[in-house]
């Protein structure tokens, strides 16, 4: 995908994905959001500054339904949005330290089920050095 002299020269990587028709059960779960955000920290051998929080959209955003959530990292952080209503979700991992998309990827379909999985890497930062 990238070079190593490309990815030496970036000051961040960040992976975006978007996922279509997910289950139901964990879309709208504050508890399954919290622990699917904790867990991939682990998955992804980075370090926390603090625990995740996921809070619920407030009434009066109409199709905007949902939960978004957040870990900071040490190395930088992770944010999720969910969407009840069409059983999207968007999550995004920014970070300073390279990590495998491989294991996020895997670990996102195993724990939200979506039908598909829209992805983006970039590289961050290119002329920081």
């Amino acid at each position: 995908m990238f070079s190593e002299k490309e990815k030496k020269k970036a000051f961040g990587f960040h992976l975006m994905l978007d996922c279509y028709h997910c289950s139901t059960e964990k879309l709208d779960d504050i508890n399954a959001c919290y622990s699917f955000l904790d867990s991939l920290v682990d998955i992804i051998g980075m370090t926390k500054q603090t625990q995740p929080y996921v809070f619920r959209t407030p009434d009066g955003f109409k199709g905007k339904e949902g939960l978004s959530g957040w870990v900071p990292l040490v190395e930088s952080g992770i944010s999720l949005h969910t969407l009840t209503q069409t059983r999207f979700i968007s999550l995004d991992i920014y970070s300073c330290k390279e990590f495998n998309c491989l294991k996020i990827v895997s670990f996102t379909k195993t724990y939200f089920c979506p039908d598909e999985i829209e992805q983006q890497y970039v590289l961050r930062g290119g002329k920081y050095r």
